[in-house]
C-alpha cells in the first residue's frame, strides 16, 4: 500500500511547487514592491522537579525518586511574504548528570505559501492535530514531539486539508537502501492525509484523519524471515467539537488495521468523549470516557518465569505519536509506561473533574479517573484502581507561569498482577514546574 502512494503523492508534490513557482515569478504592482520583514527571537526554559513512591515495576531501585529536570529551548523565527522559517535548538536533562543530557534540533523547518491558501513545509517540524490524542506535540515529555516530514496543503474558506510525508534513514548511502533502527523517528515512512471542515456560522468543526506508518520489519542482514522488510498499518478515524457559548463537546473515533513489524495482522479501535461547561468565570467543570480496545488475555507468567505472550491479532490500540499525558491520568501508567510481559489488554478510562479561578491568573483543578481494563480477564476483575490528579497554576508574569501538582491512586490486585507495583494501594507521584518563555527580540523592517 505505502508503495501505491508514492506516485500520488509525488504528482501532488510537482502540482504544488508549480504553484509556488507561478506565485513566485509573477510581477507584482510597484505600489506593493516593498515587503516587511521579520524577525523574532525567543527563549523557553522549563523547570520540573518530580517526586515518585510506588508504581513502578518489581525491579525499580528506589521506592522513592526525586529529581529535577531541565529544559531550554532557542527559537529564531524569520517571515517574509510567501516565505517562513523556523530552527528551535534544545537542551534536556536531569540536574547533575554527566554527559547523558540531551541536545538536538527541536525545529527547523522552511515554509512557503501563496495567497490562494496553498503552501509546503520542509524539514523537522511540530505537528498537532484536534486533540493530540493521535498526533501531538507532547509538550510534557522533555523530549517532546518533532517529524521530519514534508507537509504540503490547503487552508482558505473553512477548509484544511494537509498531506504529510515522512521517510527515514540512518545512513546515506551511495546506492541501495539501509536498515532503520535507533533513529530519532519511531518510523520508517509515514503518509498522513487529514481534513478539517469548521461550519459557516455553526460552532461545529470536523476532522478526518488517515495514516499510513511504514515500521521496519526483520533484522539487518537477515534472510528468510528476518530478511529487513517494511511492514504497514493504518488508521482511520475522526474527531468533532462542537462548542455553543458556555459547552464544549468532543467525540472521537479511531480504527487500527494492517500488520505491525513483526507481520501480525492489526484490528483495534477507540472511542472517547468528553464534554466541558463553564457555569462562570470563577466556576467550571468536565466529564468524559475513554475506551481503547485491547488484546485478548494472555496469561501472565509468575515472578521468576520466563516468557512472552503471543497473539494471532493484535487488538490492543496504539495511540501511536499523541500526547499521552493528556488523557488517561497524570501519573503517565498507561501507554508512557507498559505492563508487564508487554500484555496490552487496553484500558478504560471514565473521569470528571471541577476547575475554580479564584482571582486572575490562578487555576485549580482536581480530576477523578475510574481505571480498568478493556479485555475479560480469567480470575480477576477488570478495575485497576481510582486516581486523583490535583493541580494549581499561577500566571506569576505575562512570560512566567509557576505549577504544581499531586497524585494518588488507590490500585486493586489487577493493578499490582498487571503491571507489577510495589504497592498497589499507596501510588503517589508530586511534581511542581516553572516555565519561563520571554520574548527576546521582535523586529520588522
Amino acid at each position: 500500500m505505502g508503495k501505491r502512494l508514492f506516485p500520488v503523492l509525488t504528482l501532488l508534490l510537482t502540482g504544488v511547487l508549480t504553484v509556488f513557482a507561478q506565485e513566485e515569478v509573477r510581477p507584482e504592482p510597484k505600489k506593493h514592491k516593498e515587503t516587511k520583514n521579520q524577525f523574532d527571537m525567543s527563549l523557553n526554559m522549563l523547570g520540573r522537579g518530580e517526586m515518585r513512591f510506588g508504581g513502578f515495576t518489581e525491579d525499580a531501585s528506589e521506592n522513592r525518586a526525586q529529581f529535577l529536570m531541565e529544559r531550554t529551548r532557542l527559537a529564531l523565527g524569520y517571515k517574509r511574504q510567501y516565505i517562513e522559517v523556523r530552527v528551535t535548538a534544545q537542551h534536556s536533562g536531569i540536574w547533575g548528570e554527566k554527559s547523558k543530557g540531551s541536545f538536538n534540533l527541536h525545529e527547523a523547518w522552511a515554509k512557503l505559501y501563496t495567497k490562494f491558501g496553498l503552501f509546503a513545509q520542509l524539514g523537522r517540524q511540530v505537528l498537532s492535530y484536534d486533540d493530540e490524542r493521535i498526533i501531538g506535540a507532547n509538550d510534557w515529555a522533555m523530549a517532546a514531539n518533532s517529524h521530519d516530514v514534508v507537509k504540503l496543503g490547503y487552508e482558505g474558506h473553512g477548509h484544511k486539508v494537509h498531506a504529510i510525508l515522512g521517510f527515514n534513514q540512518n545512513v546515506e548511502n551511495v546506492s541501495g537502501g539501509s536498515f532503520y533502527s535507533g533513529g530519532s523517528q519511531p518510523y520508517k515512512i509515514m503518509h498522513t492525509l487529514w481534513y478539517h471542515y469548521d461550519v459557516p456560522k455553526f460552532p461545529l468543526g470536523a476532522s478526518i484523519l488517515f495514516m499510513n506508518i511504514g515500521l521496519q520489519g526483520g533484522k539487518e542482514g537477515g534472510t528468510g524471515s528476518f530478511e529487513p522488510r517494511n511492514r504497514y498499518q493504518q488508521l482511520l478515524g475522526g474527531f468533532l467539537s462542537f462548542n455553543p457559548k458556555n459547552l464544549s463537546v468532543e467525540a472521537a473515533y479511531y480504527h487500527q488495521f494492517g500488520r505491525n513489524e513483526y507481520n501480525i495482522k492489526i484490528d483495534a479501535w477507540m472511542a472517547s468523549f468528553k464534554a466541558q461547561y463553564q457555569f462562570s468565570r470563577y466556576v467550571g467543570a468536565v466529564t468524559g470516557y475513554d475506551y481503547l480496545s485491547g488484546d485478548d488475555y494472555n496469561y501472565v507468567r509468575p515472578k521468576g518465569m520466563i516468557g512472552m505472550p503471543r497473539h494471532e491479532v493484535i487488538k490492543y490500540f496504539n495511540p501511536v505519536y499523541g500526547s499521552h499525558h493528556k488523557f488517561y491520568g497524570m501519573m503517565d501508567f498507561f501507554y508512557v509506561q507498559a505492563f508487564s510481559d508487554s500484555f496490552s489488554p487496553g484500558l478504560q478510562n471514565l473521569y470528571a473533574g471541577a476547575t475554580y479561578s479564584p482571582i486572575r491568573g490562578l487555576n485549580l483543578k482536581a480530576t477523578y479517573h475510574y481505571l480498568a481494563v478493556a479485555t475479560h480477564l480469567d480470575k480477576s476483575r477488570k478495575t485497576l484502581g481510582h486516581a486523583i490528579d490535583i493541580e494549581a497554576s499561577y500566571q506569576i508574569l505575562k512570560d512566567a507561569k509557576f505549577a504544581l501538582g499531586f497524585s494518588y491512586m488507590k490500585g486493586t490486585e489487577t493493578m499490582e498482577k498487571l503491571k507489577r507495583t510495589e504497592d498497589n494501594s499507596n501510588l503517589k507521584w508530586a511534581w511542581f514546574s516553572l516555565i519561563v518563555s520571554p520574548h527576546i527580540i521582535s523586529t520588522r523592517w
